[in-house]
């Protein structure tokens, strides 16, 4: 027990960091927390050069191609104003009329898909954990073992974390009635401690405690917000009886029965996916928000992500969708353990591949090593050949010192490619505010977006020949001595960079287009 609350402490301070701010009245401030755009020797900062780009590669530079940059997401607010005008649109289907009027099998897809809803415009929010799901179907299931295994693991988990919340409510809580009993002071924030003087043991303690803890970035709203997804666990993701696949109407093991969903693309649940947006293709330089890394580009948004675990059917058919209506680049942000119809996915990461369109998806932050455990989609298919169009990405922090490396970061010297900043990134949240976003996820953005920077300029390049000069061009940090990523911070060792992915590096903007701008042109 005293190691789960050692480690899960530790996932609270990085929980706990995430906090809302609103950027977007101080163009300044929005740009202080836009590191992943800073460059090394100009900011010593280890971003992702982009700034340094647009002022010395391609201030007078026309790009060639607009590109389609598909995220398969929970949902994209594609109102955001640092969106304005950077959505895909289809120019084949009329809007509103409640037509298919491209034939493709999708009613008034105008800048997207929705593979989470009905045709009433309900939505899927929740849905079980993929392990849920096959313990459900029993032991006839050939994924039944592993599945129950996974599930008992999770369940002890969360009943321990809900164990934890409950402690940690009544100190904090009990913490907060001393300090109002004794000084009559309604505590919401560290400053409001401030000026207290007492000798009184209690209040001592009381206000040692909640110190710590708002120091730490703790709140009431933060408890509120963790007891509630502890809560939602046991009522939707483990919870054998909750089934919203119902309002579908699909079969889920048809593949061909693809024709379902309706083009509500933002969805319930939509600040992760417009996180993704923003950090890609945000407006530059309006004096709003934050500045995006790719100028010209479209997102395509495609809602196939509920909260849970996604369907492989419903990701194998987003891809598809993204491919067939132009995507250049397809971002996924998200994981599971267990895929059983991995099948639908293989056969479309392949046909991605045929038509040359690049898959980025981030390496996940369990802080685990990708080369001896197994998350899905990933880039190996089941004859253990690996497609030659899909980068995995590890999340990077802005110090040039041994923690560099995001400390919850999955990696993998073979099935990790390229590292890029991911930790502390300011994007969208909720009512056009901004907050921290932490993890591979915001890694994966920031190369999706390098990746549609770079086909923007050469279109000409192939998925494969695109990977290569990413990696080839990253900094270099092999030599480096870094924390290995770990669950429990107290642990970590120190390692080589090398160790932790492909690349040895971690992913440079301006110098991937130097590398792209100096290949001989084929004819």
């Amino acid at each position: 027990m005293n190691k789960f609350i050692l480690v899960f402490s530790s996932m609270l301070v990085t929980a706990f960091h995430s906090l809302a701010q609103d950027l977007s009245s101080n163009a300044n401030l929005a740009k202080k927390y836009c590191w992943q755009n800073y460059d090394w020797k100009a900011d010593k900062v280890m971003g992702a050069s982009v700034n340094k780009t647009y002022t010395e590669l391609i201030s007078n530079r026309k790009a060639k191609k607009n590109i389609v940059v598909s995220i398969i997401t929970v949902g994209v607010d594609i109102k955001h104003p640092e969106l304005t005008g950077k959505i895909w649109v289809n120019k084949n289907e009329i809007p509103g009329n409640n037509i298919d009027d491209d034939n493709n099998g999708y009613v008034d897809d105008i800048n997207g898909w929705n593979f989470l809803g009905n045709a009433k415009g309900e939505n899927i929010e929740y849905e079980n954990y993929e392990f849920t799901r096959i313990c459900k179907l029993g032991e006839s299931d050939p994924n039944y073992s592993t599945a129950q295994k996974l599930y008992d693991k999770e369940l002890e988990k969360r009943r321990k974390e809900r164990d934890f919340l409950k402690e940690v409510a009544v100190k904090f809580l009990n913490s907060l009635d001393v300090v109002k009993e004794k000084t009559g002071k309604d505590i919401k924030k560290l400053e409001d401690l401030t000026g207290i003087s007492t000798e009184d043991n209690a209040l001592l303690g009381a206000i040692y405690y909640l110190r710590k803890m708002y120091l730490r970035g703790f709140s009431e709203s933060e408890l509120l917000r963790l007891t509630e997804n502890n809560e939602i666990s046991f009522e939707k993701y483990l919870n054998k009886d909750f089934n919203p696949r119902v309002i579908i109407g699909d079969n889920v093991n048809d593949i061909n029965d693809s024709h379902y969903g309706n083009p509500d693309v933002i969805g319930p649940n939509y600040v992760s996916g417009t996180s993704a947006a923003v950090i890609i293709a945000g407006i530059r330089d309006n004096e709003l928000g934050i500045d995006g890394i790719a100028t010209d580009v479209r997102i395509m948004p495609i809602r196939a992500v509920p909260k849970g675990d996604e369907r492989d059917k419903d990701i194998a058919l987003a891809i598809r969708y993204a491919v067939n209506n132009g995507a250049d680049v397809i971002c996924m942000s998200f994981r599971k353990k267990i895929s059983p119809q991995k099948k639908f996915i293989d056969d479309a990461l392949k046909y991605a591949e045929q038509k040359n369109v690049l898959i980025v998806r981030s390496a996940g932050d369990e802080a685990e090593n990708l080369d001896h455990q197994v998350y899905y989609p990933n880039g190996i298919y089941s004859d253990m050949s690996k497609a030659t169009n899909f980068i995995c990405v590890g999340a990077s922090r802005k110090n040039k010192d041994d923690t560099l490396v995001y400390i919850y970061s999955n990696y993998g010297r073979n099935n990790v490619d390229i590292f890029a900043p991911g930790s502390a990134i300011y994007s969208a949240d909720l009512n056009n505010e901004y907050r921290s976003h932490s993890g591979s996820g915001p890694a994966a953005h920031v190369v999706t977006g390098i990746a549609a920077l770079l086909l923007s300029y050469h279109p000409e390049l192939k998925p494969s020949e695109l990977i290569e000069i990413l990696l080839a061009s990253s900094t270099d940090c092999k030599r480096r001595l870094v924390l290995k990523p770990s669950q429990n911070r107290l642990e970590s060792e120190m390692v080589k960079f090398e160790s932790l992915c492909k690349s040895g590096g971690i992913i440079n903007a301006y110098e991937a287009l130097k590398m792209a701008d100096a290949r001989p042109i084929k004819n």
